[in-house]
């Protein structure tokens, strides 16, 4: 019987079991958190979506990025890069990450990213051992965006998703089968942004939702073992502490959810998991145990130095992640340029991961 190395794979998905909390989906790639800036508070940001990565964070803030044509930047592009998973030094895993946005008079902000992970070189061999193949294993996912304002302070943003999953060729040859390692799928993310105009919060409050990777079942060698995405609902505050013109202090804080239901035999399918399931199956203690926390804190000196910390939080159960974060950044003219770090106790496969994002605002 002819045999098919692909530990690499296979350390993917026993990591994002581990990794990415319940580990019920495929594509996991979709939950990572772009932007070196909210990556350093927590990952957090589904408030203080207040830059081009809000494609991710909630497309809503979107809206909200041009309103003054004085001082708002009409166009934005950001990029970010990581080495992913550097506890595993595998030198051909990594992440990138861009995203933009432009305003069009009398329609609103439109918006795209392109998110890109890149798993390695696998090599295929046959049952004694010998190498007869190598190939690549990638994802990534195209988005487009669109956000308005309902009203001046309520915005609201959609995202079209194309997700691409390559873990082997499509024809890839196993004894006299031939199996396939690839599956496509879309998805909508839908979000909204609130910044409530009681006299008492000084705009210094927003609130914010978003419902990420709402789409059907992906796809790889057999349809009937077709795999969820991650549907994640996301939903946050973001509060100004300190607001003057040379220091501005913002504390925010998200809580995820999940929106995946698998059982020994099989995944319900997205409506159901997404409005039933996830909700109203299991006990309360379990269903409350899945949610994870993060928490940041962003310290301006002037629009010159920015410091940022936060921590992450996941139960024990059901993924077990627990990190502080830290970074900072630099802003110039038109360029922004920002970078985080994750702490985290013993051998934990995210210590020490670096993310360093640029922006430029035109």
């Amino acid at each position: 019987m002819r045999g098919l190395t692909l530990i690499f794979i296979a350390v993917l998905v026993i990591f994002s079991v581990n990794v990415f909390g319940q580990g019920e989906s495929a594509v996991p790639f979709l939950l990572i958190a772009p932007g070196a800036r909210a990556g350093a508070m927590g990952e957090a940001g589904v408030a203080y979506a207040n830059d081009a990565t809000a494609v991710f964070w909630n497309p809503a803030g979107l809206a909200f990025q041009y309103s003054d044509p004085e001082i708002d930047a009409p166009r934005e592009i950001s990029l970010m890069h990581s080495k992913w998973l550097p506890q595993f030094n595998f030198s051909d895993l990594w992440y990138d990450y861009m995203a933009g946005r432009f305003y069009v008079e009398g329609l609103g902000m439109f918006g795209g990213s392109i998110t890109y992970m890149n798993l390695g070189e696998n090599v295929q061999t046959n049952n004694n051992g010998d190498e007869i193949g190598r190939f690549d294993s990638y994802e990534y996912a195209i988005t487009g965006s669109y956000s308005t304002k309902l009203k001046q302070n309520l915005g609201i943003g959609v995202n079209l998703k194309f997700i691409h999953s390559h873990l082997t060729p499509s024809d890839l040859q196993v004894d006299a089968e031939t199996t396939d390692g690839t599956g496509t799928s879309f998805a909508v993310d839908v979000g909204v942004m609130w910044i409530p105009a009681y006299d008492f919060f000084q705009n210094r409050f927003s609130f914010g939702a978003n419902l990420a990777n709402f789409g059907p079942k992906i796809t790889y060698n057999d349809k009937a073992q077709a795999d969820p995405l991650p549907t994640n609902l996301r939903v946050g505050v973001a509060y100004k502490i300190l607001d003057s013109e040379f220091n501005r202090l913002t504390v925010v804080y998200d809580m995820n959810r999940m929106l995946v239901y698998r059982d020994s035999t099989e995944s319900d399918n997205v409506l159901k998991a997404a409005f039933y399931s996830a909700w109203f199956k299991g006990s309360l203690s379990e269903r409350l145990r899945r949610f994870t926390h993060s928490i940041g804190l962003e310290y301006w000196y002037g629009n010159l130095i920015a410091l940022r910390t936060g921590y992450f939080y996941e139960d024990e159960n059901y993924g077990a992640r627990k990190f502080a974060t830290f970074g900072g950044g630099l802003e110039y003219s038109i360029f922004a340029v920002d970078f985080s770090y994750i702490w985290a106790k013993g051998d934990h496969p995210l210590a020490d991961t670096m993310r360093f994002s640029i922006a430029v605002k035109f």
